[in-house]
């Protein structure tokens, strides 16, 4: 029987949960993540601003996802890739995989080339395929005026008037054009999953790039959004499952065919955490129609997610189980 096409597009570590869950499917799907070239913080960011190439960190963190792991020494290679340094002049803060990635590039003279060679060498269950290969940043303009420009900025909220305050428009500075690979993936793709992952600064980073939302609406593969787990201070702040969808529609333009959202109670003590910073659960206020269906399921990772020594940036302490995910997303393919 012909694999099925599944294509996962975000970035950050909403995209790695995913694709690793999936990955055990690969017997039955062929996996393709298309990630942003948007991120501009920690490690990435650093590499970014000193070499002038393309963000790595949504590209590694993709590609460790989909790796090899059939014995201790693909184990090792992954976690090498994964590594964060805790200390170093010079190097506290950088991980293992980013500094790879810009080495390969800088060697092959090509990002699209070091990725490849990289896929090779990490034996990559799938592709990798940045979503342009022209170097942007995003813009946030807020309901108050405000504008901020570059996703590191964005996602760590340093003004802290803007907590409260959601983003009306995404773009880009300057305007990027679509990597010709991904009109040819959402083609050729029967199922697109957007998400799981910050809403704008990881999933619709991709959408704004020229000529997305077109190849997006000529494809015929069914269109699933899986909704965050926790809003977001100062870019989905009140936003729920429609809100979200709207959101999703107006950048992406289309209206997903699914819509898969967390039914499970997240832990009391991280609840009230979260609740402390002005960050809420997303719950479900969208009935489906003829368009978009809800699936409401348990998805909720049990481990709580420790931070990493040398990690300076905000991570999520709460996030999806990989494997309940990729079962819930199988039940699309047939």
């Amino acid at each position: 029987m012909k694999k099925k096409s599944v294509v996962i597009v975000g970035g950050g570590t909403g995209t790695h949960t995913v694709l690793r869950g999936l990955k055990q499917y690969t017997d039955r799907i062929d996996l393709t993540a298309i990630v942003s070239m948007a991120d501009s913080g920690g490690s990435t960011g650093r590499l970014r601003d000193e070499f002038g190439q393309l963000p790595a960190g949504d590209v590694r963190n993709a590609l460790t996802a989909l790796a090899a792991d059939n014995d201790i020494h693909d184990t090792l290679l992954r976690e090498l890739f994964m590594y964060r340094f805790a200390k170093g002049e010079g190097l506290l803060g950088h991980n293992f995989g980013n500094l790879f990635l810009t080495v390969l590039t800088d060697i092959l003279g090509s990002e699209i080339e070091a990725i490849e060679a990289a896929s090779r060498i990490l034996r990559v269950e799938g592709q990798v395929v940045p979503v342009t290969t022209d170097s942007a940043h995003l813009v946030a303009t807020y309901a108050n005026g405000v504008v901020i420009t570059g996703e590191h900025d964005i996602d760590e909220l340093y003004d802290d008037s803007l907590r409260t305050v959601r983003i009306t428009k995404l773009a880009l500075t300057p305007r990027a054009s679509l990597n010709p690979s991904v009109t040819s993936v959402l083609k050729e793709a029967d199922l697109v999953v957007l998400g799981p992952g910050d809403l704008y600064t990881s999933v619709l980073a991709n959408c704004v790039v020229d000529g997305f939302k077109e190849a997006l609406q000529a494809s015929s593969a069914k269109i699933v959004y899986v909704c965050n787990l926790m809003s977001k201070p100062g870019q989905t702040v009140g936003m729920h499952t429609s809100e979200h969808l709207a959101e999703v529609a107006k950048y992406a333009g289309v209206c997903p065919q699914h819509l898969l959202i967390n039914t499970q109670p997240l832990p009391a003590n991280l609840l009230e955490k979260y609740s402390a910073e002005g960050t809420l659960p997303v719950v479900n206020n969208f009935a489906s129609n003829q368009i978009t269906t809800v699936h409401a399921c348990p998805l909720l990772a049990e481990e709580i997610i420790e931070t990493v020594k040398g990690d300076t940036l905000l991570r999520s302490l709460i996030r999806h189980d990989s494997n309940l995910l990729a079962k819930a997303l199988m039940r699309f393919i047939k």
